[in-house]
């Protein structure tokens, strides 16, 4: 059970009756990407009230995609694959749902041997962008978009108010700009964590005159780590490429990041052999893209002060462990909090 420093020992949540008063949240989820709704989702299923609070505008955290001329792009998450048989269910509910298509085991890579076939575990996409696969699990939950939140405080406290427990489905330097450094145990789950950065380009081109691929990993390359065909992605064939860059590349344009779209054009027609230039090209920064130091100890962080800590910190950076991360937790927790 938890014991908060302000409130006294904790109670049974099923001491409640289910009947949060108006000064006092349930379980608040900070983070609609797909940890913070996987949690949300067995809370839920559990009976146990939440709020998820989101800061976007729009639900899917990296797993995120954007229009352009009505047609969606994904500019985090290229790709998911599936070897969890509790995961692969949910995407049999996509599949089913017309959300998600089988995209290809084999992608190539460009490297110091030139151009190489390689192939590995399927690819899944998302023809309406991997932002709806997210929409549709958080279908029914309650979440506020445009909801900033400032701070954690002990008792927990969410911006003053006091809550059952919190959960921080974000990057560990995002959870610890508002975690109260009061909070011993997820201060230093958070501090551990190591992120790198990316810039994603969406290109258009006038037309497909690229090589036959569906995606490429771009090794030992001062600018590009991954790009992708989304015509292909998609399933649409329409002109657009997706590209990532380095980390390094990316750390050095986090501040102006449109800045850098010259640089990361010029890279992908010179990696590709384009003729002709983008008729547009969209950047985004992603200042924390992937964690690149594993948390060790289990899939998620729940410790007795009422903090949770949910993402692909606590697994490979993946969209199945990042969606495992966020299950896991939300069982936890819906067992202690209903124990009576």
């Amino acid at each position: 059970m938890f014991h908060y420093p302000r409130a006294g020992r904790f109670m049974p949540f099923a001491a409640y009756d289910h009947d949060m008063t108006a000064d006092r949240a349930g379980v608040v989820v900070v983070g609609a990407g797909i940890a913070g709704v996987a949690c949300a989702t067995e809370l839920v299923r559990a009976g146990v009230p939440v709020e998820v609070r989101e800061r976007g505008r729009v639900t899917g955290g990296r797993m995120a995609s954007r229009r352009f001329d009505g047609r969606p792009a994904d500019l985090g998450a290229a790709y998911f694959t599936v070897d969890d048989p509790d995961f692969a269910a949910v995407v049999a509910d996509w599949q089913a749902a017309g959300l998600v298509r089988e995209w290809t085991d084999t992608l190539v890579a460009y490297g110091p041997r030139g151009r190489e076939e390689v192939t590995g575990p399927v690819r899944w996409a998302a023809p309406r962008g991997l932002r709806s696969l997210v929409e549709h699990l958080a279908a029914g939950l309650p979440v506020t978009h445009d909801r900033l939140v400032m701070t954690v405080e002990p008792g927990p406290r969410v911006d003053g108010r006091a809550a059952e427990a919190v959960v921080l489905a974000m990057p560990g330097p995002q959870a610890a700009l508002l975690l109260d450094p009061a909070f011993a145990e997820a201060t230093r789950a958070v501090a551990a964590q190591r992120w790198a950065s990316t810039l994603s380009a969406v290109l258009h081109f006038p037309s497909r005159r690229w090589p036959d691929f569906r995606g490429a990993f771009v090794n030992d390359h001062p600018v590009l780590s991954l790009v992708c065909d989304d015509g292909d992605r998609r399933g649409d064939g329409a002109p657009v490429l997706v590209a990532h860059t380095t980390a390094e590349f990316a750390a050095g344009h986090l501040l102006q990041p449109t800045a850098a779209r010259p640089a990361v054009e010029q890279a992908v027609r010179d990696l590709l052999g384009l003729p002709e230039p983008a008729t547009s090209t969209h950047v985004h920064r992603w200042t924390y893209a992937r964690p690149v130091r594993v948390a060790e100890g289990g899939t998620y962080h729940l410790d007795a002060d009422g903090i949770g800590l949910a993402g692909d910190a606590f697994g490979r950076p993946r969209v199945q462990s990042a969606w495992r991360s966020g299950r896991d937790l939300g069982r936890a927790l819906a067992d202690r909090l209903c124990a009576g």
